[in-house]
């Protein structure tokens, strides 16, 4: 049964995307880079639940959510923009096949990146970030999600591409096949991967076509 919990805390991390605190789930347990199942716990909410990624920590007292608002689908992300601290909702138990397995490069599109910002605010606190690398793509920089923090995990890992920039300084492009043999650097680590179906798939066929092998692919399944 999903467990009820109650907003406490919204603020804008992007124009689009917005960093939610929430009651901690009792029980709830996962691994940084699973998600979760949440509803909105009113009318005619309760039977539309989506999956979101949790950003904080297993061990942390709250939970936070990172969500991008897409106003051109059903209403819920909009919904959950819309509400107030004290807004009651539901949060379902951990899925998925997203999870840390060793040293490797992160790929992502957009909010494909929120359950690498899990794994990634773990290694960091563990001290552990080395030998990991991070190739993202927006639109544009105004829509990268905690870019700051980013910076400052990776440095120079940190490899940004643009597909609608109009500054010609950058990149202005997508993560293709040219993208990635540029880029992907050592090819013996783990792959995670995460984006819109499309995306993941034609990711996962590039790195198969470098030879990378399918047992170094961390993907949602």
């Amino acid at each position: 049964m999903p467990t009820p919990v109650k907003l406490l805390m919204s603020q804008f991390v992007t124009h689009d995307v917005r960093r939610l605190l929430l009651e901690r789930p009792r029980p709830l347990d996962w691994q940084p880079g699973q998600g979760i199942e949440l509803m909105i716990d009113e009318d005619p909410w309760r039977d539309q639940g989506r999956p979101f990624t949790p950003t904080s920590q297993p061990e942390d007292l709250i939970l936070e959510l990172t969500l991008k608002r897409y106003p051109e689908r059903d209403g819920v992300t909009e919904h959950l923009h819309a509400l107030s601290p004290g807004a009651g909702l539901l949060v379902g138990d951990a899925f998925g096949t997203i999870k840390y397995q060793g040293p490797g490069t992160f790929i992502a599109a957009g909010t494909g990146l929120t359950p690498f910002l899990a794994i990634l605010r773990r290694l960091a606190a563990q001290n552990q970030l080395d030998g990991h690398r991070l190739l993202l793509t927006n639109k544009s920089e105004r829509d990268v999600i905690c870019a700051k923090e980013l910076h400052h995990y990776l440095g120079e890992d940190l490899v940004l591409s643009f597909s609608r920039e109009n500054d010609p300084n950058r990149q202005g492009q997508r993560i293709d096949a040219n993208f990635l043999e540029a880029n992907i650097g050592q090819r013996d680590g783990m792959f995670y991967v995460c984006g819109p179906d499309a995306f993941v798939k034609d990711i996962n066929d590039h790195l198969a076509s470098f030879g990378i092998d399918e047992e170094q692919l961390v993907y949602e399944r």
